[in-house]
């Protein structure tokens, strides 16, 4: 299986080895065993039921969760030379007739199939007309109905284990901690499943955390040294999609909304905009992501808070699927705790789930505000461990200053009882700042003992206290009270003088985010027409065969071509991503480009010196 394995790994994918467990899973999957695969996005997943599906006798059964990467996938493949193809509402019946003899003549390697259309018993009978070489579960944890993205359809799927007995079956996902892997394998049955939990960490990903300020501004200032750069702004709220694009858009910045109450037409276009062009950026709700397959995002940045540290985790992904540098940024604050405890407490969930939900919220929180390295604490939450720290994150790169607020905080616990436990972070600011409001000379807060007794911090430091102290668990907010503040038992300590706290700095929020290092080889100036050239080439071929440029070949090939430039096909053959059916579909048309720039030699008959 090895030998074979490596050899199409070369001539179909033109890779010149396996990355981390994959040739474990592909041998375990090959000799018709199930598997439950985790790899971090870009870790290379679907080459782990591809490959298995073309060693196999049989048609490769793959479940996926949405159209457009299904189509992604499958456009790819083709360009391998693989025969592949999906089934799903997006054909015409004449289209859909053709796939359907296709696969029962024998003529694919790999059919794609929503599990809502796979669980319809039209298609399972079709299926068993055909020999399965294996069914590839991908995006597995959807079947979760403890995660962040549960699908109600996924639940069905343990019937391909007792419709099909002995065909291997492979789950996988990048997403899933301790608890959703065994959901998982309990969901679908797979109880002796072989394991393969490869390490979350993404190294080529920069994580950067800071408080909310002027949220709009504050990613005006990333994004001023990412001009170009094809990103992803994530935000809660519809209408905050559209304001933000709108606001991008005004600055130059080729940025398109995206979200569920878009038409559809339009959601289609933009998404097909930011495929295959270079530098648009999407603002989206999350309903913009799963399946994204686009390899050159080069950041995502959220400006609202996300609901866990596994949603986090999962977005933020999408970012440098091709191993170059990216960035993770994210601006947070009070109001966005208070938000999204409030959607945990008023949805329909029952005690168990809310007690889990509020405890990832709780996590992630902890999390924007620690003062040690972010990525070891990301990796230590799915249970994954670093072994130093990553010098490539906020905290790493710029340690947050700490400073003792014990005389701060009891001052803002002293005025949360005093005014009642009744009030927002809003009100109880204004008390200590001994501002006139009507709420205050209405209520007579203004008699209090701790009536301006804080006007020496301004209001934004007040409200990083405030964070601190609820994300370190002196205070408690009231989803069901809008946010009323509330002590708990840990502030009595506090507020006695038995013990002390360290707070953190905030960063400034003018400061930019520093620009993720540059790749392992750029392109110098002198480099950079040739650069350019094999790039507009790209888009051309691209354009030709209606697929995204990344499908033709990845920035990262291109760059090995400036690198490398190779003066032969087998030349060209050997370089990373570049495999046999793409040699000979788009082979010669690169070398024309390289050849084209290559410095003039002597001219015939001259005499070298």
């Amino acid at each position: 299986m090895t030998e074979g394995a490596r050899e199409l790994l070369r001539t179909v994918y033109g890779y010149t080895g396996f990355r981390g467990r994959q040739e474990d899973v592909v041998r375990t999957v090959t000799e018709g065993r199930d598997a439950l695969v985790l790899m971090p996005t870009g870790g290379g997943k679907s080459l782990c039921y591809q490959l298995p599906a073309l060693l196999r006798d049989g048609v490769g059964i793959v479940v996926s969760p949405l159209i457009a990467l299904m189509q992604d996938q499958v456009a790819a493949l083709r360009q391998l030379g693989v025969r592949a193809s999906f089934l799903n509402s997006s054909l015409t019946p004449r289209d859909q007739a053709e796939v359907i003899d296709d696969l029962t003549a024998g003529r694919l390697d790999l059919l794609y199939l929503a599990p809502e259309r796979l669980l319809q018993e039209e298609t399972l009978e079709l299926l068993g007309t055909v020999r399965p070489a294996l069914f590839a579960i991908d995006e597995a944890h959807c079947v979760s109905q403890w995660g962040h993205d549960f699908r109600q359809d996924y639940l069905g799927l343990h019937v391909l284990g007792e419709r099909f007995p002995g065909v291997p079956r492979v789950a996988l996902t990048a997403t899933a901690d301790a608890r959703t892997r065994e959901e998982i394998l309990g969901r679908l049955r797979l109880p002796g499943a072989a394991r393969f939990v490869s390490g979350f960490d993404r190294p080529n990903i920069r994580y950067t955390v800071q408080a909310k300020a002027d949220a709009g501004r504050q990613l005006v200032t990333f994004l001023e040294a990412r001009r170009g750069r094809a990103g992803i702004v994530y935000a809660m709220t519809r209408r905050k999609v559209e304001d933000t694009a709108r606001m991008l858009a005004e600055r130059g910045f080729d940025a398109l909304p995206y979200h569920a109450g878009l038409p559809p037409d339009v959601r289609t276009r933009h998404q097909e905009r930011f495929l295959r062009e270079d530098g648009i950026v999407i603002v989206a709700t999350i309903a913009f992501g799963m399946g994204i397959d686009k390899p050159d995002v080069r950041f995502v940045a959220h400006i609202d808070l996300p609901k866990s540290v596994e949603s986090y985790y999962q977005e933020t992904g999408r970012a440098g699927r091709d191993g170059e540098p990216a960035d993770a940024w994210m601006v947070y604050g009070l109001q966005d705790v208070v938000r999204l405890a409030q959607m945990v407490e008023q949805s329909e969930a029952d005690a168990e789930r809310k007690r889990i939900e509020r405890a990832r919220l709780d996590a992630l929180l902890g999390w924007c505000e620690i003062t040690e390295c972010r990525r070891r604490a990301l990796l230590q939450y799915f249970g994954d461990d670093l072994p130093e720290d990553c010098g490539n994150c906020d905290i790493c790169l710029d340690p947050p200053r700490t400073w003792d607020g014990t005389t701060e905080a009891q001052k803002l616990l002293s005025c949360v009882y005093r005014t009642g436990q009744r009030f927002g972070a809003g009100h109880v600011i204004d008390v200590l700042r001994g501002k006139e409001t009507e709420k205050i000379l209405t209520r007579r807060h203004d008699r209090l003992s701790t009536y301006g007794i804080g006007k020496d911090l301004p209001d934004t430091q007040w409200r990083s206290i405030v964070r601190q102290l609820l994300v370190q668990g002196y205070l408690r907010a009231d989803p069901e009270r809008f946010g009323a503040l509330s002590l708990t038992r840990k502030s009595r300590p506090l507020l006695r003088g038995e013990e002390r706290i360290l707070l953190r700095e905030d960063a400034s929020p003018k400061r930019p985010a520093k620009v993720a290092r540059k790749t392992d080889y750029d392109p110098g100036p002198d480099d950079l027409p040739l650069w350019e050239a094999l790039r507009t080439c790209r888009q051309e071929l691209a354009a030709e065969a209606d697929v995204p440029p990344y499908v033709v070949f990845h920035d990262t090939t291109l760059r090995e071509m400036v690198r490398v430039k190779p003066t032969s096909a087998q030349e060209l053959l050997a370089l990373h991503g570049v495999g046999e059916a793409k040699l000979e579909r788009y082979g010669a048309a690169f070398l024309d480009v390289l050849d084209a720039h290559r410095p003039a030699g002597p001219e015939e008959g001259a005499t070298l010196t």
